[in-house]
């Protein structure tokens, strides 16, 4: 096979791996949008347990991640087609920032990950005191959502309901429904009832939650910035092909090579 052919078959090798990678990366583009939203999403119904706004940080990175994922796949593709070097210098340059801030929220997220058991603890009893059960407060609609969602009652068990404002004012012996299992259907909420009742309290699991969002994130990051990694390494193929193989150019001014 002479050196024109094994160049050709190398370039085409390389540029149909690239071109394949841009239409990964709008397929990406789109489930971190996802992630992004999912985590705003969620945070919005648990924010009352976790008052440091500063974790949506990762969220937002991650959207606006996912918004330039887009472009650059659209320039990737044009680059690629055109064979135009400064297209895919650009390309690489723009993918390797986009990897930099993606080990960014990748870091960020594990330090907000970690914060999320002491901010919930820091939290939740607040909330749990602010509770009226009447009215459709915030802390009312939090408590009552979290409860029905996670399946739990109380900060760690049921008990806890005893200390707070909203027990002592009805003076009823209960907790809220919301603490009643979803297979119990005459359940009222008395606590002379506790097999009814949902026995794990609720701070373990809102923890779990959060964390699991935060790991959503950084598994996310990570999966991304490996197939990132991959696009640069094959526009970097490219770009020293066409500037070292002389078959290359030979290719593009349409000679022959033997």
């Amino acid at each position: 096979m002479g050196a024109g052919a094994m160049g050709q078959c190398g370039i085409t090798s390389s540029k149909t791996v690239l071109v394949f990678l841009n239409l990964i990366f709008w397929a990406a583009a789109g489930i971190l949008c996802y992630v992004g939203a999912y985590v705003f999403i969620t945070y919005d119904d648990y924010d009352h347990f976790f008052e440091d706004v500063y974790t949506l940080i990762p969220a937002v990175v991650i959207i606006a991640v996912g918004t330039l994922l887009f472009i650059i796949g659209l320039i990737g593709c044009c680059a690629t087609i055109r064979e135009s070097r400064c297209g895919l210098a650009t390309f690489v340059i723009i993918l390797l920032l986009v990897f930099i801030t993606e080990v960014v929220v990748v870091v960020l997220g594990y330090i907000y990950r970690a914060k999320v058991e002491d901010e919930v603890d820091h939290s939740i009893q607040k909330v749990y005191d602010a509770y009226s059960g009447t009215n459709p407060d915030a802390a009312t609609r939090a408590i009552d959502y979290v409860q029905r969602q996670l399946r739990c009652c109380g900060i760690h068990n049921y008990t806890d309901w005893e200390k707070t404002e909203w027990f002592k004012e009805t003076k009823n012996n209960s907790v809220p429904l919301s603490c009643c299992k979803a297979t119990s259907t005459n359940c009222t909420g008395s606590l002379t009832h506790p097999m009814d009742l949902y026995s794990e309290g609720c701070e373990a699991l809102v923890v779990k939650k959060l964390q699991e969002i935060m790991m959503y994130v950084i598994w996310a990051a990570l999966a991304f910035a490996a197939i990132q990694l991959l696009g640069m390494l094959c526009a970097c193929v490219v770009l020293c092909r066409r500037s070292r193989d002389p078959a290359y150019e030979l290719l593009i001014t349409g000679g022959t090579y033997a």
